[in-house]
């Protein structure tokens, strides 16, 4: 999951159909589940990413794992319930659209019955040197801040116990004002987001990957970094260090709708509604960005031949 991200994403969400419940709805879902283990584990195939919602785990009778709960409401949000949610989910990475696709057509012909559809969005990333941070539909780079493999360990994967290295992940829907951002000035759009456009290094400079200062200041006594900036209100300082992986996607589907995929995962997902109660109503980005989906998910450990997909979780 910390490789670098493949050109191209489908996300999926669905909720199982209504005569699957209880105990024998859980059979359906485990055999499901079963007969995707070798299609998600193809190694030339598509990179999957399966997750379960919080409404499953009633739905089969069966307990969810602690931490996941529906995320509490936040302030701006103009969330529709058509465009989030689901007890099943899938996103499925790779270099085409029609190989998604085409991938996503196999994992549902093996379950029929089984699921019924509740959303779906395609996301891109735009032509990437290899090795640099992928940009938004904003032109800054996305990701700087990710964890490294150490940090990650401790952040995004669960420890040792009945889900060693399973994780959340929150998905958000978001719409940008791509025009009413981008008629802004440069130094302005730098400093509601607190980093460079060109090479996206803090504001008071360095390369990408220098940390921000949130404490130098200006010649005059001001922070150089604004009390406003996205940058600022996210910093992990705020939450003890903590971080969270982002493996965004853009997506464009029409003019005056396209936006973010904002897909992020940590060991707890109250680490982002503390994050985004920061952000909610005092980043200065707000005016140019729209939540209107939402969603999160358990996502259980990698699958294998001896380990079926969500075993020892329904």
């Amino acid at each position: 999951m910390t490789d670098p991200q493949p050109a191209r994403a489908l996300l999926l969400s669905y909720d199982v159909s209504p005569g699957v419940h209880g105990p024998a709805g859980r059979e359906s879902v485990r055999r499901m589940f079963a007969a995707w283990t070798p299609l998600l584990t193809a190694r030339d195939g598509p990179t999957v990413t399966v997750g379960l919602g919080p409404a499953l785990f009633p739905r089969l009778g069966a307990h969810a794992p602690e931490a996941l709960r529906d995320l509490p409401a936040f302030a701006g949000d103009r969330l529709r319930p058509e465009a989030g949610g689901g007890q099943v989910f899938l996103q499925i990475c790779a270099a085409s659209p029609a190989a998604c696709a085409d991938l996503a057509r196999r994992l549902e012909r093996t379950a029929p019955g089984v699921l019924r559809p509740r959303w779906q969005q395609a996301g891109f990333l735009p032509e990437t040197p290899r090795g640099e941070t992928p940009r938004n539909l904003f032109g800054f780079k996305d990701g700087t801040a990710n964890p490294n493999a150490k940090q990650a360990d401790r952040w995004v994967w669960l420890g040792p116990g009945p889900h060693h290295n399973a994780t959340y992940l929150v998905v958000r829907r978001i719409r940008l004002a791509t025009a009413e951002f981008g008629e802004l000035p440069v130094e302005r759009q730098e400093r509601v987001m607190g980093r460079r456009k060109a090479h996206g290094g803090p504001l008071q400079g360095g390369p990408e990957h220098a940390e921000p200062d949130l404490y130098a200041k200006t010649s005059q006594g001001g922070y150089l970094l604004p009390a406003d900036a996205h940058v600022r209100l996210a910093h992990p300082r705020f939450d003890g260090g903590a971080r969270i992986l982002r493996r965004g996607y853009s997506y464009d589907n029409a003019p005056d709708d396209q936006g973010l995929l904002f897909l992020a995962y940590m060991n707890d997902p109250d680490l982002f509604a503390r994050v985004q109660r920061r952000l909610a109503g005092h980043d200065a980005l707000g005016p140019f960005v729209e939540h209107y989906g939402s969603a999160v998910f358990f996502v259980p450990p990698g699958a294998g031949p001896q380990r079926p997909l969500a075993e020892g979780v329904l």
